[in-house]
């Protein structure tokens, strides 16, 4: 393939966009995020060499992932006013048992070589996390964005991500909003991509005009039905099923607790085609309460482009399903 540059430059998430390639049920789905400040640059392959990240965070990733833990690893950028000299940031964020509304937040400020150990405490040792509780930093009422800029990836995250994150860092943050560059978590065809913490809602393909509706709410969440990749709370068709219910319901099921479940799936097709769902759901006190009930169904195919590429090279184009909701009943 030609070297990359601007002119010959054919940017998957351009590809993506002309030929109508949906966002929804592209959000990936884990146990565990573990969120490390690491300074830039981030290689392409940050989670499998010692720098920027430490080789004793590797090593301790890596006796994780022995153990089948469905961990998503990503790296923040410093900044000038949220860092501090000679302290590693660690965010961890998990899925709490059962329907929630958003992810459980820990954070922690502390020295470099004081991480591995609390990794080990988070997942291995949790007797252990008692003496980690002086660097605990009180910010579960603060919301954090991170947005993928992470162009040795692919080149599309740092030229639609970086001019996103600026914007939002200059304009919207605040004591209870802090703006993040991030590492690349998935699907850099719909770059720029924002990770919503400690929420778990991904955005992509996101423009100028439409962030103040996704930061201040200020408006009909409908506007935002074309960026919504989904909620890492549910699996792909659940996400599918949910995006129509938020539409009807409006930004106050951000607030319920939610839980969902496949009913049954198409398994003729390797890829299905169709899926029944359910997302049951609640107010946090319990008054509110009730199911939807959704037929989610093939819509037909587009081609996209899995990684920016020269206009000469067609390996990156695939033809890919698209879905929508055929059926929605609320049942209870």
């Amino acid at each position: 393939m030609d070297k990359l540059t601007l002119r010959n430059c054919r940017f998957c998430t351009e590809v993506a966009k002309q030929n109508g390639e949906d966002p929804i049920g592209t959000t990936e789905t884990y146990d565990h995020w573990l969120i490390f400040e690491l300074p830039l640059p981030w290689a392409k392959t940050i989670w499998m060499e010692p720098n920027p990240v430490p080789q004793h965070i590797h090593e301790a990733l890596a006796v994780i992932w022995q153990e089948d833990i469905r961990l998503r690893p990503l790296a923040i950028a410093p900044d000038r006013e949220y860092s501090q000299p000679h302290l590693m940031r660690v965010l961890y964020y998990h899925k709490p048992a059962g329907a929630f509304a958003r992810l459980t937040k820990y954070e922690y400020l502390l020295p470099l070589d004081a991480v591995a150990p609390l990794i080990f405490a988070l997942f291995k040792q949790p007797q252990q996390l008692a003496t980690f509780a002086a660097y605990q930093q009180k910010t579960q009422h603060i919301r954090d964005l991170l947005v993928c800029t992470h162009g040795n990836v692919d080149a599309a995250c740092a030229r639609f991500g970086y001019p996103i994150y600026r914007q939002l860092r200059q304009q919207y943050a605040s004591q209870n909003l802090r703006v993040w560059r991030c590492s690349h978590f998935g699907y850099h065809q719909f770059a720029p991509t924002l990770l919503d913490m400690p929420e778990g809602r991904c955005w992509g393909q996101l423009e100028p005009d439409v962030l103040e509706l996704l930061i201040r709410r200020s408006s009909s969440v409908t506007g935002l039905r074309s960026y919504y990749q989904g909620w890492a709370g549910l699996t792909k068709f659940e996400q599918i099923a949910e995006r129509e219910i938020l539409m009807l319901e409006g930004w106050a099921w951000l607030d319920y607790l939610k839980q969902g479940k496949v009913l049954a799936v198409d398994e003729i097709h390797i890829e299905p085609e169709w899926a029944e769902i359910q997302i049951d759901f609640a107010s946090s006190g319990g008054s509110i309460f009730g199911a939807y009930q959704a037929r989610i169904e093939v819509s037909g195919q587009v081609t996209t482009a899995w990684w920016t590429s020269t206009y000469d090279d067609d390996e990156p184009l695939v033809q890919v399903k698209q879905y929508r909701v055929s059926r929605l009943v609320k049942v209870i």
